[in-house]
């Protein structure tokens, strides 16, 4: 028996015969007072593999225990363990103050690594007031490849530590030719006292 919605056949003898778009939702993690949150392929139902060319996370409402905090990930590859995955990076910033004495476009070269192993901060230092957080997203291509090094695009916002809207965009690769299968997100310092983080597969065309 076939299921039909305004004469489109959704699906048919147990099949679905519609597209169900590019973006598959893998998983969502939540933040609750939490020193990292972490997917790891294979595991509580986590795919980080060649499923997918491109992968997509979106953290969401993130509010860090201490005031003027960014959000970072890490990596591991495939057997790896100490997400020290070496990344070179760039990132800058739009910045605009709640009483219009301060907006600016601005590089920023404490935040960027060159061949660096640590925490990659893709959002600015964001307030722990309870009404301040970031949200943003990152993409990551081709994590599975054995050839090419990991290229990865984020954009973030956030209610900025000195009431300050801003906006954040940080690009770079991980320079590494193995498998890439375990990705965490941690605050340059303190806990995550709250927010979500999701995980998405997009497929090829």
């Amino acid at each position: 028996m076939a299921f039909i919605s305004n004469g489109t056949t959704i699906l048919d003898a147990g099949s679905f015969s519609a597209s169900l778009g590019a973006l598959v939702h893998i998983k969502t993690l939540t933040a609750s007072n939490s020193s990292s949150v972490e997917f790891l392929d294979g595991s509580s139902s986590v795919v980080l593999d060649s499923t997918y060319p491109i992968y997509k996370f979106e953290w969401i409402n993130i509010r860090p225990s201490q005031d003027g905090r960014s959000i970072c990930i890490q990596a591991n590859n495939s057997g790896g363990s100490g997400f020290n995955e070496t990344i070179t990076s760039s990132l800058f910033r739009t910045y605009h103050k709640e009483d219009n004495s301060v907006a600016n476009l601005q590089y920023n070269s404490d935040r960027h690594q060159s061949q660096g192993t640590g925490l990659q901060p893709i959002s600015f230092p964001t307030g722990n007031g309870a009404d301040e957080c970031t949200s943003g997203e990152i993409y990551l291509f081709g994590i599975s490849s054995t050839t090419f090094v990991k290229n990865f695009i984020a954009v973030s916002s956030g209610y900025e530590d000195h009431s300050a809207a801003m906006n954040t965009f940080t690009s770079g690769y991980f320079n590494t030719t193995n498998a890439l299968d375990e990705f965490k997100f941690a605050m340059n310092s303190g806990d995550m006292i709250s927010g979500k983080i999701k995980l998405y597969g997009i497929k090829d065309s």
